[in-house]
């Protein structure tokens, strides 16, 4: 695993390099290291307090520790309508843990997401990204069972 300064390091010559930066520390950690936004502040020549905006202005980008696997569940009025409420406590009892919260072995974190843009299928879960349509309660075991 790299460290947060090297991958940070690579792109400080790239017009808006902070926020490719914060892609690959997203990449490599799952999140952004607490830890890598004064260091960025440095590298890039911005106050820490932009460093930080950037860090926590788009949604897909997260400060602070979260599971290897984040799952984001869409909670938009066409995945609520067809059941995302149903996902959610499937997902929250499968994995013990609420909604905004990281197991305890630090593989799983579960969020929210605004849209992910598949309403062809709602309800809708990503893992890592990785979009799953038209997903059911029942569901939930087998796609968590290929992440464990």
């Amino acid at each position: 695993m790299a460290d947060y300064k090297s991958i940070i390091d690579a792109y400080k010559d790239l017009p808006g390099g902070i926020i490719e930066a914060y892609h690959a520390l997203q990449r490599e950690f799952s999140y952004i290291p607490e830890e890598a936004i004064p260091y960025a502040a440095q590298v890039f020549d911005i106050p820490k307090a932009k460093a930080h905006g950037v860090a926590t202005f788009y949604s897909y980008l997260k400060v602070g520790k979260r599971g290897k696997n984040v799952i984001r569940i869409c909670e938009s009025a066409p995945c609520h309508i067809a059941g995302a409420d149903k996902v959610v406590a499937a997902l929250e009892k499968e994995l013990g843990i609420k909604m905004g919260e990281t197991t305890a072995d630090g593989k799983f974190t579960l969020e929210f997401a605004e849209c992910v843009g598949q309403c062809q299928a709602t309800p809708v879960i990503t893992i890592n990204s990785k979009p799953y349509g038209d997903i059911t309660a029942d569901k939930i075991p087998a796609i968590l069972a290929e992440y464990k």
